[in-house]
């Protein structure tokens, strides 16, 4: 026998959410006249080998995700410890937050990179993008994989409402 069962609210939603940290990127993209966009994310995963495809998921109320869409690339920027500045920046819906980071447009595809705050990146093409509630699941192909400047920084991650870094081998 199975009961009705009502889905949970959102303050239990997100401290389920927060019990389990994950790995903090930028998702960046541009409006194909220089202007970047971006936000934090760490709803990000592997999806497929071959093809080499990644998924982000991005809000539908965001101003990245038409930017995105309509310009059919993306990078997926993996930050590192000392990365935490970009993570709260790209967090807010400030129209500022470009100017808190340093970043410099990738060489192959123009897409904004963050080289002093990442790791390593992902330049994407859009696969496909799937509606789910009130964000859009945005599946990319991976075509480059940029390094960052060597750094001895672990992966940033965040969890239970709070950031940390990986701990070193």
């Amino acid at each position: 026998m199975t009961t009705a069962l009502s889905p949970v609210g959102p303050d239990s939603y997100r401290a389920l959410m927060a019990a389990h940290p994950g790995g903090v990127a930028v998702v960046t993209t541009d409006d194909g006249l220089g202007t970047p966009y971006g936000f934090a994310c760490t709803a990000w995963c592997g999806v497929s080998l071959d093809p080499p495809l990644l998924l982000v998921c991005a809000s539908t109320t965001g101003s990245t995700l038409p930017v995105l869409a309509g310009r059919g690339w993306f990078a997926v920027n993996l930050l590192h410890g000392a990365g935490r500045r970009a993570a709260e920046a790209f967090a807010h819906r400030d129209a500022g937050r470009f100017s808190a980071v340093p970043w410099e447009p990738s060489p192959a595809t123009g897409l904004p990179l963050l080289p002093e705050d990442s790791h390593t990146a992902a330049e994407c093409r859009v696969h496909r993008l799937v509606p789910a509630g009130d964000h859009t699941l945005v599946i990319g192909e991976v075509v480059r994989t940029p390094r960052m400047p060597a750094t001895t920084e672990s992966p940033l991650l965040y969890g239970h409402r709070r950031y940390a870094t990986w701990p070193a081998p």
